[in-house]
């Protein structure tokens, strides 16, 4: 009676195990055929050529981004017109202030002045919100608050 348990139990644990290598046994010819390869060692030397050619061109990427970001620091990020009138109560806001201004606050700061003569234009170099070479006028100053 023992021995024919043990049969029993042993015949169960033989059966459970044809079943899961036959399921095994499925799924590697499912892969193979998938992949049109005769071994699994090629198709993981193939998946592993192609995740190090992978790792190469997403660092190259990398590269390329991290330039872009740094050149962009210097594009023209920030840009703002503030409309005056320079005269009083004479006339109207025909007038403006143009601010071109990079992510550190560099750039131009361009002052439109529409006169009865004419249109006079005065451009201001601008280093760090502060005029360079001239003090900025409160409408100049104005433009560079309002391009933040």
């Amino acid at each position: 009676m023992i021995v024919n348990i043990i049969l029993a139990v042993f015949f169960i644990w033989i059966l459970i195990l044809t079943i899961i290598i036959l399921k095994l046994k499925l799924h590697y010819y499912n892969l193979i055929s998938r992949t049109k390869k005769q071994k699994i060692d090629e198709i993981l030397d193939q998946l592993i050529m192609n995740d190090i050619e992978l790792r190469k061109k997403e660092e190259l990427i990398k590269k390329k981004l991290e330039n872009e970001i740094n050149k962009s620091r210097f594009y023209f990020q920030k840009i703002s017109l503030v409309r005056f009138n320079p005269f009083g109560k004479r006339g109207n806001e025909q007038s403006f202030v143009l601010a071109l201004l990079d992510s550190q606050k560099n750039g131009i700061v361009i002052n439109f002045i529409y006169t009865p003569d004419g249109l006079r234009v005065y451009p201001k170099k601008v280093k760090e919100g502060k005029g360079v070479d001239y003090d900025l006028a409160d409408e100049e100053k104005k433009a560079i608050e309002k391009a933040d």
